[in-house]
């Protein structure tokens, strides 16, 4: 179960404070795939980022007892002087993973990164594809209860992607995602719930073809 209760978000521009969200509250089944869906504006990667806590609400709150991710892939919250090696340590450390765990984790992501000895150089210093591989990496490196996925899950060239495919797979046996995307062939097919954003509000739709049809009927595209 996934509740948000009373949620307010808004961000200070150059413009004045534009409010994405007041007040919203909605709940997700518990353990579905869900499809966060909405047009350009509608506030969708803001919501992933309230629910990874790479954000916070400025009033209300996210209620869940599960293990949710960080946008899968995501590398914006890396430190880009620290390597991917020291980046790596710091997220085992804020999930309390010490010790031999810790090496494991390093030794999963640098394996799977391919990067080489890149692992130990600064992230100022790769390419954008280079910090994709190790970001993803490490998504894939802990257990989560829900993934948060935001569009694309794998990078790099056929066989890369092939293989971020398989392990996503695997993860996929024993957890669930939040999904946001534009493509509606993939949101069928990988979802079993839709939350549909539009204008500041949340609708939950436990049929997907229906929460896809909202969607489309206010201009939405695949």
């Amino acid at each position: 179960m996934i509740r948000v209760e009373s949620l307010t978000k808004s961000y200070l521009t150059l413009r004045g404070r534009k409010t994405v969200f007041r007040d919203l509250d909605f709940e997700v089944p518990e353990n579905r795939s869900v499809g966060l869906i909405g047009r350009n504006g509608a506030g969708k990667s803001t919501m992933m980022r309230l629910l990874a806590g790479v954000d916070l609400p400025d009033k209300g709150r996210i209620v869940t007892p599960q293990r949710l991710s960080w946008p899968v892939g995501l590398s914006g919250g890396m430190v880009p002087s620290a390597s991917a090696r020291e980046n790596v340590r710091f997220v085992c450390r804020l999930y309390g993973v010490r010790g031999e765990a810790m090496k494991r984790v390093e030794e999963f992501v640098a394996g799977f990164a391919e990067i080489g000895d890149w692992f130990d150089l600064p992230l100022s210093s790769y390419s954008s594809g280079m910090r994709a591989r190790v970001a993803f990496g490490t998504s894939m490196a802990f257990q989560f209860d829900y993934y948060l996925i935001d569009e694309v899950m794998g990078v790099g060239d056929a066989r890369f992607k092939a293989k971020s495919r398989v392990l996503f797979a695997e993860r996929m046996k024993s957890s669930k995602i939040i999904l946001v995307s534009h493509s509606m062939k993939l949101i069928k097919s990988m979802c079993e719930v839709v939350v549909h954003l539009d204008s500041g509000r949340a609708t939950v739709y436990e049929d997907v073809d229906a929460g896809i049809a909202a969607y489309e009927r206010i201009g939405g595209k695949d």
